[in-house]
């Protein structure tokens, strides 16, 4: 018997990267399974591998700007596995631009995406978790809303709004039994920045210098990522509350234009 065993979550941005990994370790953990991404095969696939492993899941298509998508399948989540104990808010996306740089369109998509959508996860949500006596949300910030990186000032405010609706979430609910939290990973070696190394004129060089800027001398894993999120999902958890826990390898406390020794 896992540690979640019993438990119904969501992850949204389930399909790849992070959100992958979250599902994969909390269907390990005995969690049912609901993988939402704005892919709809690669939530299928994900979906799959956790039914061929043995854990009760399914994926279906959310573009978590649009409210009634989010609604929807939350709905769906509940009615499928009986009840909702737990929701990871994880969708996002990367646009770049500095304050005066990003165009208004790309401004309003990462808002929409990264902390609007984290909101919609969060208000569809609580309605089941109140039925389900209490719950966790895990909502998925970033070191960038800690520290400053040139050139992602959409990408930050969003993730640093993430870690204050937390807070706010974690105040209102937290009398009904439901726990609110954040994680704020540091680099992490995702599909997206194995492309980037990939396609860089020396991605040895780049790869020392990206894990130079972590204490451990390392960027880290999806799967990392997940083991935290299982924490807060799980029982483990029972006392924390309106919490950002970094996952970032020191990368904060270094500071990045800092090098670890």
């Amino acid at each position: 018997m896992g540690r979640l065993s019993g438990k119904s979550c969501i992850v949204t941005g389930g399909g790849a990267g992070i959100g992958e990994a979250i599902a994969i370790r909390l269907a390990e953990e005995g969690a049912r399974v609901a993988v939402a991404d704005i892919d709809a095969d690669a939530a299928g696939r994900v979906a799959t591998r956790l039914s061929g492993q043995g854990a009760e899941a399914f994926g279906g298509r959310v573009d978590v700007a649009s409210t009634a998508e989010v609604s929807a399948f939350v709905d769906e989540a509940a009615r499928r596995f009986g009840r909702l104990d737990a929701i990871v808010n994880n969708a996002g996306v990367a646009l770049p631009g500095s304050a005066d740089g990003i165009s208004e369109d790309d401004w309003d998509r990462v808002v929409a995406v990264n902390l609007k959508g984290v909101w919609a996860g969060i208000k569809y949500a609580i309605p089941h978790l109140r039925a389900a006596g209490g719950g966790s949300i895990v909502n998925m910030a970033s070191v960038q809303a800690l520290v400053g990186f040139p050139g992602w000032a959409g990408y930050a405010a969003t993730k640093g709004g993430i870690i204050a609706l937390t807070q706010q979430a974690a105040v209102e609910y937290g009398a009904e039994g439901i726990r609110v939290n954040c994680l704020a990973p540091g680099t992490i070696m995702t599909p997206m920045n194995e492309e980037i190394f990939r396609t860089a004129p020396d991605p040895q060089a780049l790869i020392d210098d990206w894990n130079s800027s972590h204490a451990l001398h390392r960027f880290g894993q999806p799967q990392e990522v997940g083991a935290a999120a299982a924490f807060l999902v799980s029982d483990d958890s029972s006392f924390v509350t309106g919490v950002c826990l970094r996952v970032d390898g020191g990368l904060a406390v270094l500071g990045p234009t800092g090098r670890a020794n």
